[in-house]
């Protein structure tokens, strides 16, 4: 099964590889010395599931490198190629360790819940959502301490789990799914949600690199056809990127799982944190647009 896994997103890597290489071409886009760099932090710390969009977002808008309605664009164009050689990487180091029907069936709900959410985010307040979903991580970060801790029952190094627990998994990769196009990424959440399950926190990585690789590949197709992306930025931050998961996956491989538990809590927390602050931003947009209106 994992070979079923494995084709499909190698071949998906192939040809998102020769899109993006022929758009450069096209485009004459020359990667920027800026963009390698960012690429290459970002890229590091999402192998070690920190996440790359929030810094990469942040960055962004510090120093002012591209349009707000570029920025989503180009981050997923940008992102996909370095998330899909991370994906392939998992798989193939640790994925065999991984239930098949877990790995398998995590991805395709998460897949499925990133396709289906699209039309919500037109109908519901971004930041709701994002407060609602960092408030949930913070308390499962406390609830996984204390598992730590050996104060409550948690954690383990489990390779799969038990059918009732796998379709709850199931079930929750496809909400993680929705949520992701209200820009909250799966890693931060699948992983405290499966090493609270009791999976072995290195064993989340191949279902959280595989459902990222294939979602992303869908949209990043789409953007590099549309033309709405700073390819120059997007095409140095893949440079960048692929050599920085090389090192940082076999670091994760060879990480022990203890020091992985508790930095599982620092991965979320700093989620969270990024989410809340993403909250009151929007919601101080909203009332001055709110505001603006009136005013008119």
């Amino acid at each position: 099964m994992l070979i079923a896994l494995l084709i499909p997103l190698g071949l998906a890597t192939l040809f998102y590889a020769l899109a993006f290489v022929r758009a450069a071409i096209r485009r004459s886009a020359v990667p920027t010395l800026e963009g390698t760099v960012l690429g290459a932090i970002t890229n590091f710390f999402d192998t070690l599931g920190i996440g790359s969009f929030a810094p990469t977002m942040a960055w962004f808008k510090f120093r002012k490198l591209v349009p707000d309605r570029l920025i989503p664009c180009t981050m997923i164009v940008g992102h996909t190629l370095p998330t899909m050689v991370q994906a392939l990487i998992f798989l193939v180091l640790l994925g065999v360790l991984v239930d098949p029907i877990l790995l398998v069936g995590c991805t395709l709900s998460f897949l499925m819940g990133g396709l289906l959410g699209v039309p919500m985010v037109t109908r519901t307040r971004v930041w709701i959502v994002q407060v609602v979903v960092a408030c949930g991580l913070i308390l499962a970060a406390i609830l996984y301490g204390l598992a730590n801790l050996h104060m409550m029952p948690g954690g383990g190094t489990a390779s799969g789990l038990p059918l009732s627990l796998t379709v709850v998994a199931m079930v929750a990769s496809f909400i993680i799914g929705i949520l992701l196009n209200f820009g909250i990424g799966n890693y931060a959440p699948t992983l405290v949600l499966l090493s609270l399950m009791g999976m072995d926190p290195r064993l989340c990585f191949p279902i959280m690199a595989a459902s990222a690789g294939l979602t992303a590949t869908a949209t990043g197709f789409r953007y590099i056809a549309i033309g709405e992306v700073n390819l120059r930025l997007a095409t140095g931050m893949a440079i960048g990127g692929i050599p920085a998961v090389l090192i940082a996956a076999f670091i994760v491989k060879s990480m022990p799982v203890e020091t992985l538990r508790w930095g599982v809590i620092v991965v979320v927390l700093y989620a969270a944190a990024i989410m809340l602050r993403s909250a009151v931003i929007g919601r101080r947009d909203q009332i001055a647009t709110l505001a603006c209106a009136s005013a008119e």
